[in-house]
């Protein structure tokens, strides 16, 4: 969906919008891999894994790794979101360590903030601010992780049909318009997307099916000047009574 995914209310929200988790209302864990440009190195791995309570909020851990042995990231995060109303507040810490061949490795902690609300029914506004604290990696340079805002709206036309569209700014880029849709052809089974990106000028295509518990979902991305991206997320509900 062009990555406009600051209202979206999943496994992978813990990531987009860590507010978003409060909607999950079993254990949920998923698998995220994802290529860009047909370039080895420019894979990322990620796991991440939610567990709700009835009363103390919602919590989940992230990994993810991206890189060869030249270059790396690599991070562990947790965090928490809880529900008031119609209304959810998340917040997230990320432990990142950068590591490049000949230069060794650093380490910085960047914390994370975001929140959901429905306005109207159907009509959802997320926001999301990453890395406030602005985390140095290393003082040659000023070097620090990315910081980035994003705010979003979302809206359900009928059962079927999802429009979302958000704005992101990084510090250090020009601001991100993004936009997507998303439109189930079959019943809780299949669903069709796409979406694109400014910034880039990037175009998305994906499609999910759900059996059960258990929900895959592929896209499929292209920029004119790099080439094509492909992601892979599956994701399984664990049915345990809370």
């Amino acid at each position: 969906m062009g990555g406009a995914a600051v209202t979206l209310q999943d496994v992978w929200a813990l990531s987009n919008n860590t507010a978003g988790i409060t909607a999950l209302e079993q254990p949920t864990a998923g698998v995220y891999v994802e290529n860009r440009f047909g370039i080895e190195a420019f894979t990322t791995v990620a796991l991440q894994a939610v567990y709700p309570t009835a009363r103390y909020g919602t919590y989940g851990l992230s990994f993810s790794r991206f890189g060869d042995e030249l270059f790396s990231q690599q991070h562990a995060g947790v965090g928490v979101a809880h529900k008031l109303g119609q209304f959810s507040l998340g917040a997230k810490a990320d432990v990142w360590q950068v590591s490049a061949e000949g230069y060794g490795s650093q380490k910085a902690v960047a914390l994370s903030v975001g929140g959901l609300g429905e306005i109207i029914p159907d009509l959802y506004f997320g926001a999301f601010a990453y890395n406030l604290n602005q985390a140095k990696l290393a003082s040659f340079e000023d070097e620090r992780l990315p910081t980035i805002m994003k705010a979003g709206l979302s809206y359900q036309f009928t059962t079927k049909l999802l429009l979302a569209v958000e704005t992101e700014k990084s510090i250090d880029y020009d601001a991100d318009f993004k936009a997507g849709v998303a439109y189930q052809v079959l019943k809780e089974k299949f669903i069709l997307r796409t979406g694109f990106s400014t910034l880039t000028s990037r175009l998305t295509f994906g499609a999910g099916f759900q059996a059960r518990q258990l929900q895959v979902d592929y896209a499929f991305g292209s920029t004119s000047l790099l080439g094509n991206s492909h992601h892979l997320a599956v994701a399984y509900a664990f049915n345990v009574r809370q």
